[in-house]
């Protein structure tokens, strides 16, 4: 299945999260898009609600059905809480570090510059955006890249940075310190649901 390329918009107003990060889908119709918008009652199944949660995240992230369930599965391979483990191992794409880092606006954004090289781990150019960023490892611009506008922009509206990392903004530099806990990943998420949906 590919990736979702269309209108984030609905799919925010759709899941009821702000996939953009700026909570502005959700200001004007704060309800599912469709004629029926506001008025729809419909009572989700326990399927339903599993299913909606999956989506939820995976539109968070931004990652196809195959990639997601990859991930899944390698997060139920490793020791400790598997729903846990899996938010981790998005938490830790390239792609996602680059945008928590404040290098992007949108987690999309952040996948473009990773894929057209803009981005260097520990000096190397990575451009796979689901790469595996490990505690410790450096992520810098590369310096043809460091005037491009995009990350320009989103340095100077960026005023939050995660403890999990640290961010020198002269520099365009950063470094994963260690692995994000549970408290710092997205609160939105019931990753209980996720687990008991690909447990079914």
């Amino acid at each position: 299945m590919a990736r979702y390329t269309g209108p984030t918009w609905k799919i925010s107003r759709r899941l009821g999260i702000s996939l953009s990060g700026t909570g502005k889908e959700l200001e004007k119709r704060p309800y599912p898009p469709g004629q029926h918008g506001p008025n729809q009652r419909k009572k989700l199944t326990e399927y339903g609600v599993q299913l909606q949660e999956k989506q939820k995240l995976r539109h968070m992230y931004g990652v196809n059905e195959r990639q997601f369930r990859n991930l899944f599965d390698k997060a139920g391979k490793m020791p400790g809480i598997h729903g846990e483990n899996f938010l981790i191992l998005l938490e830790s794409r390239l792609d996602n570090v680059v945008y928590r880092l404040g290098l992007a606006r949108t987690r999309r954004q952040a996948r473009q510059l990773v894929n057209h090289g803009h981005i260097l781990v520990d000096g190397s150019r990575v451009d796979i955006p689901s790469y595996r960023v490990t505690p410790g490892q450096t992520i810098s611009v590369r310096e043809k890249s460091r005037n491009l506008d995009i990350i320009k922009e989103a340095v100077e509206l960026n005023n939050f940075v995660p403890d999990f990392l640290s961010f020198d903004a002269d520099k365009l530099e950063g470094t994963f310190t260690r692995l994000p806990e549970r408290s710092e990943l997205p609160a939105e998420i019931n990753e209980a649901l996720i687990v008991e949906f690909y447990s079914r």
